[in-house]
């Protein structure tokens, strides 16, 4: 007779061998990347002799289920997957946690019992998804033709655009409308310029929305776009000249102040420098003027001729002065030796 190891072990095989149909619906389930999702199961038979989770064509996890002496047998096949399998409730309902791109796909459960000729199964489709970032608009070709613009607005996501959904919903007007699709059709006039579209993109898990695009910044350039690149181009060119010009003056100026410094260091090197005599404080230079009788003045004899020089010592004032004589002429005179 067969242990009950032994038996688990051929049921194991089995299921390796043969592929049991579907007896159950097939039951659709999302999941958000690095998220967990739940397999749920409901037992309708008993006894249950093992379950069998199955990935695709792998053999997920075995269990042989508790007996009233014996705990429940769960073997995980592959150990990546050890951390990530768990069973809440001590029940058999599989959750899968940290989930990723490539656990999308199909999942199913056998259950054996001695008392059905065939295992019942239940097969699950699990996707992945995906949070959505912000969508991005692209504007299309804009035209502006008698005070109507037309256009085309188109809403796309960089990352992450697998079973994503697009709308668009128009704002400013008396009933706000709503789109669907990815492409946005424009033709609005003038006095419609204050209306907004936004784009609303959604998938299994998530939804975003777009920045808001304003309908009067659509069209703007497109009727005279021409004299406004024209006109833009001359501002441009007339700031660049300014700033030319700006650099010359400089320029000159700082050469002519250049040209006046070097002309002044060489008047200053030009005039002879002249000592300054100023009298020692308390003296007074006096002055005397000799008057000659004779217009004539004698023939000197340079080998004969004697001079002398007198110093008139300055003026000393006190507290207490002698009564001053009055001037009297001095004389300069000079002798001939013969």
């Amino acid at each position: 007779m067969l242990t009950s190891t032994a038996y688990f072990t051929l049921i194991f095989l089995l299921c390796q061998l043969t592929e049991p149909a579907a007896s159950g619906v097939l039951k659709k389930l999302v999941g958000a990347l690095g998220g967990s999702v739940n397999f749920p199961l409901n037992l309708s038979v008993d006894p249950i002799d093992s379950i069998i989770w199955v990935f695709n064509t792998t053999t997920l996890v075995t269990i042989q289920p508790k007996l009233a002496d014996k705990k429940a047998l769960i073997i995980v096949t592959q150990h990546r997957n050890k951390e990530r399998v768990n069973f809440p409730h001590e029940g058999y309902s599989l959750n899968l946690s940290k989930l990723k791109k490539n656990d999308s796909g199909v999942y199913r459960v056998e259950i054996h019992s001695s008392t059905l000729q065939d295992p019942l199964t239940q097969e699950y489709e699990l996707r992945v998804y995906e949070h959505l970032s912000k969508p991005k608009v692209i504007i299309g070709l804009q035209n502006n033709k008698n005070g109507t613009c037309v256009t085309n607005l188109t809403c796309s996501m960089e990352q992450g655009g697998e079973d994503v959904t697009y709308s668009w919903k128009s704002l400013g007007q008396a009933t706000n409308e709503s789109h669907s699709g990815s492409t946005l059709p424009i033709s609005w006039r003038q006095e419609k310029r204050d209306m907004t579209f936004i784009c609303m993109a959604r998938n299994p898990i998530s939804s975003n929305s777009s920045n808001p695009i304003f309908a009067w910044k659509l069209c703007e350039g497109a009727a005279g776009g021409l004299a406004t690149t024209v006109i833009l181009k001359l501002l441009l060119s007339l700031t660049l000249l300014c700033c030319i010009a700006l650099v010359l003056i400089i320029l000159i100026i700082r050469r002519e102040r250049r040209k006046e410094s070097i002309e002044e260091k060489k008047g200053l090197n030009l005039h002879p420098e002249t000592l300054n005599y100023s009298p020692a404080f308390g003296e007074t230079s006096e002055y005397d003027t000799i008057s000659y009788l004779n217009s004539t003045v004698p023939q000197e004899n340079a080998v004969n001729t004697l001079y002398s020089t007198v110093q008139i010592p300055p003026k000393v004032e006190k507290s207490h002065s002698l009564p001053t004589l009055p001037d009297t002429p001095r004389k300069f005179t000079h002798e001939n030796v013969n």
